[in-house]
C-alpha cells in the first residue's frame, strides 16, 4: 500500500471517529441530557395492568375446558360464545352462534351492550385454538395470542364467568360446529 494511500485511509477513519458522536446524537430521537420525564397519563395505568394480568392468570388456571366441555357449555341457555378476532376473520369463520366483539372495540360500553350481565358464562376461542386454517385463524405467538387479551381485559372489566377453549384444533376433524358469514 502507497504512503498515499496509508495517509488516506488514516484519514478517512479519524474524520469517521471524530464524527460517529455526532451521527449516533442525529439517530436518538432526543439529546439524553434533554429527555424529561413524560406527563403522567391517568388513563394508562401499567402497574394496575400487571397486577389485574397476574390475578386473571390465577383465576385462568382452573377455567381452560376441553373441546367437548367447550360444546357442551355452549349448548346451554344463557351462555354467549365470544369470538374476539377482528369482523373480517370472524366473517371467514368462526364457532357457531359465536357473537363477535372484535378485542379493539371492547369498552365498557361495548360491554354493557354485548354482555350486561358480569355474571353470564363467556366461553372464548382465539387464532391459536386452530391449525390447518391459516386464512381465518392465522397464527400468533403463543405469548401474543388473543385468548390472553380478551381473558384479562373481561377479568379486569370484572366478568368472572369466562372459560377458555383450551387445545389446538384441526377445524376439519373437530367437534365444534364452524359457520361463516362471508358473502
Amino acid at each position: 500500500m502507497s504512503l498515499k494511500t496509508k495517509i488516506f485511509t488514516a484519514t478517512a477513519l479519524i474524520l469517521c471517529g471524530a464524527a460517529l458522536p455526532y451521527s449516533l446524537n442525529l439517530l436518538s430521537p432526543v439529546n439524553a441530557g434533554e429527555r424529561k420525564a413524560p406527563s403522567p397519563n391517568p388513563a394508562i395505568d401499567m402497574d394496575g395492568y400487571l397486577k389485574v394480568s397476574k390475578e386473571a392468570a390465577e383465576h385462568r388456571a382452573t377455567r381452560r375446558v376441553s373441546e367437548d366441555e367447550f360444546n357442551r357449555m355452549a349448548a346451554e341457555s344463557g351462555t354467549i360464545v365470544l369470538d374476539a378476532r377482528s369482523a373480517e376473520k370472524y366473517k371467514l369463520m368462526h364457532v357457531k352462534g359465536a357473537v363477535n366483539l372484535s378485542f379493539p372495540d371492547i369498552t365498557i360500553e361495548s360491554l354493557k351492550k354485548t354482555i350486561p350481565d358480569k355474571d353470564t358464562r363467556i366461553l372464548i376461542y382465539c387464532n391459536n385454538n386452530f391449525r390447518n386454517s391459516e386464512r381465518a385463524f392465522p397464527s400468533k405467538m403463543p405469548t401474543a395470542s388473543l385468548n390472553l387479551s380478551t381473558y384479562i381485559a373481561l377479568y379486569n372489566y370484572g366478568y368472572r364467568n369466562v372459560y377458555e377453549l383450551a387445545p389446538l384444533i384441526d377445524p376439519k376433524n373437530s367437534k365444534l360446529t364452524f359457520e361463516t358469514t362471508e358473502k
